[in-house]
């Protein structure tokens, strides 16, 4: 098959690049060149292959089998693409291979940096081949089994590939510091090459983390952006060491003895992106984690590739460390160097602590049952870093470079935190802790806004460290300072809820029976939360209902109803069942076959309500990959039957009984309502973030 002879070539070439990219000789330079753009060749191939059987619905092949289908939108079929272990890998590896072709043109990378990175293609290629997304299917299905529902979403469709193109980009920065370990220890040249590839691994990985947030808010209905599932904190912990990197390299231009801490954070942001792709693979987080991988054969391969890479680096810059630079960090403690260092070490504190919380099921394992802390121990321990991050943000950012430093003005400085303090005050904060992270973050953002108009620092750098402190205060406006209750709601009742006047105004159902939606007032503004449903009419997924104004959001998360007025019935050949209002006789069968290779079987029930006989004729889509089915109403709609399933022998029919349309959308509903106090300066602050790492690549 084309994709694996696509990806046999790009092994082939990668490892001709590795061999090519260790003679520092121009000819082979030249080779290595060649190798980088031939194996891109080859995974671009690959690529275009999956993508190829995915559109042209090759359900012959396991993966499109497993992860599409004929009736997913256009965008959905692409994102189907990533949707699993094998295609993200083969995703990470065309990424990771086109990078490798503008490194190989650029030539700014050592020949022996060259090599490691080709090293890490041939490797990425062969975790591809040994899971491959080209395997036949044991028997060829007519359909796919299509994306979880709930990842069919616009912001869901492009979190995987930027978290992919973060991972990917980080390697560049780890070559760059073992290429320079390997040739000139004692050269610095290699930080400027190194220093846009790691605001842009830093900008798409935390975009990415910024998008999944995010979607868990808007999606998930469970009221929050960020749960500590150990499967976020795999994204999360590699992002705080790329930022370490970014901030120690920015010392290091300026004093080289800073030079052994910058190759630690390069070396450990990416060792951190593979340790993190191992532990979501494993399974170990399976009982932990919504959004684990199962454990598949690469997860001891990932493993050991991840111990390899980590170890073999720091016993390199253990043996050549020797030869770096060698002095004070920093000329005084206010200094701009000290704060940069002091800052990236508080990063370096949260990562340990989340890296811990995420590790805990496999730590734990090792000695017994597995166990993983709760969402407290987090917001505990990080909290305190987080309130020290801000601080240092707000002075380090008025700090310049050197011992001679001017005094900083406190009267603007100590009014922001004030206004941080007494913002976090009137919208209900009281705990000391989260007061103190609101002082400190409108202290970083005003601090942030000073610098920038002095020159301090370049405006990509204050719009991220704005955005960062934007971020901050909003988590303890919006968390700290936000309330929850549930009720049970009646239709058309007006009820007073956390200061608003929110009316349940019931459900409307979609046409086509994919879906349904629960409308709500709140202060006459109306808002709808969306439910996905499956083929069989029951809840796929649910989307709350946001009522987004200038204070915050008013956050509605419906539940189910607890009585749905469904009942199951089952009827046997022509005999006749009875309910309050209604008897219902099994009559005939009918069986059509359809040209995908199921069934469309139709059954005859007469349904009389004492006086007056009416034949309805429910159906089901009968498919090796499962049923579908619609209700059907009777009696001008007084009720609605809908099959569920037939016996082998079809002497016997399982019928589900549904009020009307109207009566099921007047259902009282039970919903979770809070509120969310300026939420929206966190989704500005993220942009922010993003938008200034990505500025920063011109200064």
């Amino acid at each position: 098959m084309v994709g694996e002879i696509a990806l046999w070539t790009t092994l082939l070439f990668a490892l001709g690049g590795v061999l090519g990219g260790w003679f520092p000789s121009a000819a082979h330079r030249r080779l290595a060149t060649a190798a980088a753009f031939l194996s891109f060749f080859g995974a671009l191939t690959a690529s275009g292959a999956l993508l190829f059987f995915i559109l042209t619905d090759r359900f012959d092949i396991a993966y499109v089998a497993n992860y599409s289908a004929k009736e997913l939108p256009l965008l959905y079929k692409v994102s189907a693409f990533w949707a699993g272990q094998a295609g993200s890998f083969l995703f990470w590896l065309f990424v990771h291979a086109l990078t490798g072709c503008i490194l190989a043109q650029e030539k700014r990378l050592s020949p022996s940096g060259l090599g490691v990175y080709m090293a890490l293609q041939a490797v990425l290629t062969l975790f591809v081949m040994g899971q491959s997304p080209f395997l036949l299917a044991e028997t060829a299905a007519a359909n796919g089994v299509g994306l979880n529902p709930l990842l069919q979403d616009p912001w869901m469709a492009i979190h995987p590939p930027l978290i992919f193109i973060g991972y990917a980009l980080l390697a560049v920065p780890f070559c760059y510091s073992v290429g320079a370990l390997l040739d000139r220890p004692q050269d610095a040249a290699w930080l400027e090459s190194a220093r846009p590839w790691g605001l842009a691994a830093w900008g798409f990985l935390g975009a990415g983390i910024f998008v999944g947030g995010y979607w868990a808010y808007k999606v998930l209905g469970w009221g929050g952006y960020w749960g500590w599932d150990p499967v976020e904190n795999s994204s999360l912990v590699p992002w705080l060491i790329a930022g370490v990197f970014l901030h120690v390299l920015r010392a290091a231009r300026v004093r080289r003895t800073v030079l052994p801490v910058t190759h630690l954070a390069a070396i450990f942001a990416f060792s951190l992106a593979l340790y993190g792709t191992f532990l979501t693979r494993s399974g170990i987080l399976g009982d932990f984690s919504v959004h684990s991988f199962s454990g598949t054969s690469l997860s001891l391969s990932l493993a050991v590739v991840t111990g390899i890479v980590t170890t073999a680096a720091l016993l390199l810059l253990l043996v050549r460390g020797k030869c770096l630079p060698e002095g004070d960090l920093y000329p005084a403690h206010d200094s701009r160097e000290f704060f940069l260092l002091l800052g990236a070490l508080l990063l370096v504190f949260a990562a340990v602590i989340v890296f811990l919380g995420m590790s805990m099921p496999l730590l734990t394992q090792l000695v017994g049952a597995p166990a993983a802390v709760d969402t407290n121990f987090y917001v505990r321990t990080t909290l305190p870093v987080a309130v020290a991050i801000a601080a240092v943000m707000g002075v380090g950012v008025l700090r310049r470079y050197g011992a001679a430093q001017a005094p900083i003005a406190k009267g603007p400085i100590l009014a922001a935190f004030l206004l941080g303090v007494a913002a976090a005050f009137f919208v209900g904060v009281r705990s000391l802790l989260p007061l103190l992270l609101s002082g400190t973050a409108v202290l970083a953002v005003v601090s942030t806004g000073i610098a920038g108009q002095e020159k301090r620092l370049n405006f990509g750098g204050a719009l991220a460290h704005f955005g960062a402190a934007l971020a901050l205060l909003a988590m303890v406006l919006a968390e700290s300072g936000g309330q929850q209750v549930s009720h049970a709601f009646t239709v058309d009742e007006p009820t007073a809820l956390l200061g608003h006047t929110i009316v349940y105004r019931g459900q409307r159902f979609m046409e086509d029976g994919t879906g349904k939606t629960y409308v709500y007032t709140v202060d006459e503004r109306e808002v709808t939360a969306f439910t996905k449903l499956h083929k069989s009419g029951e809840d796929a997924a649910r989307e709350p209902a946001i009522d987004k104004t200038f204070s915050g959001d008013v956050y509605i998360a419906p539940a189910p109803p607890q009585e749905s007025g469904r009942a199951e019935l089952v009827l046997a050949l022509h005999r006749i069942a009875m309910d309050d209002g209604f008897a219902y006789r099994y009559e005939d069968m009918e069986v059509t076959p359809q040209p995908d290779g199921g069934f469309l079987v139709t059954v005859d029930v007469a349904v009389t309500d004492g006086a007056a006989v009416e034949h309805v004729h429910p159906a089901i889509t009968a498919t090796a990959e499962g049923g579908a089915s619609k209700p059907v109403a009777f009696f001008g709609g007084e009720r609605r039957l809908r099959l569920t399933g037939v016996s082998e022998d079809s002497r016997r029919v399982r019928l589900e009984l549904l009020p009307s349309l109207k009566e099921e959308a007047a259902q009282p509903i039970a919903a979770t309502v809070s509120t969310k106090p300026f939420i929206w300066l966190l989704w500005l602050g993220a942009a922010l973030v993003t938008l200034g790492s990505f500025t920063a690549l011109k200064g």
